[in-house]
């Protein structure tokens, strides 16, 4: 592979428009506020996936060279020292952003690149790897909402514990791309725990809104679940893909449709369905270009 494709697969950058839309729904949620401060959350985000991502890739460099020789390392397309390197160094670059300029942003961030650098070290040997990978999407949307004018409230720590079920449901399967045995069927429970969350708080006028976006999500959810337990022969690869796309939606849920806190920072429903799926489609086309996994 080319050296720029490398660099992208390494990545996985494919799935930015999902870091980006976590960031989006947790600083919406915090209270929003100034613009710069949701870029500079992006962008710390940003460097913190892309590192991780990279020393994902440099953990699993052995395992890769037995059983995945057409990863970049392996292959020669980029060498192990660059990935150690460039990978630790958007880490704590990425880290140091996200923690400016308090101490309560600094804690979480440091919470947030601990909890990556384990993932990393650990995912290959440990069978809690999916808690770990959904501990990281937490962290990053609590991240977000400490980052807006208002701080951590109930509805965002809530929305980033949904969001972390939904990513060990996706999780748990996608370690059946390398591991051999019957597809799981109990993770299937948790990529529906946003659903319930978004119709327990939306209630009222809110509730037809909510309900029309959970049939959206499902219906999405479902039709990626199909490669894997429709079609023959099964293609995990392609649910992964449909599941991580879908995370916007997710965080669209997150959101609301026109919650009271989301109209008084000058957002209605349309410019948020607008937004998210926009990133849920930026994602499912990038995933053209860059594997999602």
């Amino acid at each position: 592979m080319s050296k720029l494709r490398a660099l992208l697969v390494l990545g996985r950058v494919s799935n930015l428009p999902t870091v980006w839309s976590n960031c989006l729904a947790g600083w919406l949620l915090g209270g929003g506020g100034a613009w710069a401060g949701l870029f500079k959350l992006c962008a710390g985000a940003t460097l913190v996936y892309v590192g991780g991502m990279y020393l994902n890739d440099a953990f699993d460099a052995d395992f890769d060279r037995k059983f995945r020789r057409e990863r970049p390392v392996p292959s020669g397309a980029v060498s192990e020292v660059t990935v150690w390197a460039c990978g630790l160094g958007w880490l704590f670059a990425g880290g140091v952003l996200l923690a400016l300029p308090d101490w309560d942003n600094a804690l979480l961030a440091a919470l947030l690149v601990m909890t990556v650098l384990v993932y990393d070290a650990v995912h290959k040997h440990v069978s809690f790897a999916p808690v770990l990978m959904a501990a990281c999407r937490f962290f990053l949307v609590l991240m977000a909402c400490a980052s807006g004018s208002v701080g951590v409230t109930g509805l965002g720590l809530w929305s980033a514990t949904v969001l972390g079920a939904y990513v060990v449901g996706l999780s748990c399967l996608a370690r059946r791309e390398s591991a051999p045995g019957a597809l799981p069927y109990w993770p299937l429970l948790l990529l529906a725990a946003p659903l319930v969350l978004a119709l327990i708080v939306n209630d009222f006028e809110h509730r037809q809104a909510a309900l029309g976006m959970c049939l959206g999500v499902s219906a999405w959810i479902l039709w990626s679940l199909r490669h894997s337990l429709i079609e023959e022969p099964p293609n995990l690869g392609r649910t992964m893909g449909g599941l991580l796309a879908g995370i916007p939606l997710v965080d669209l849920l997150a959101v609301g449709w026109n919650s009271p806190d989301i109209s008084s920072q000058g957002w209605n429903g349309t410019e948020l369905v607008v937004v998210f799926v926009a990133l849920f489609f930026s994602a499912k086309l990038a995933q053209r270009v860059v594997p999602a996994t």
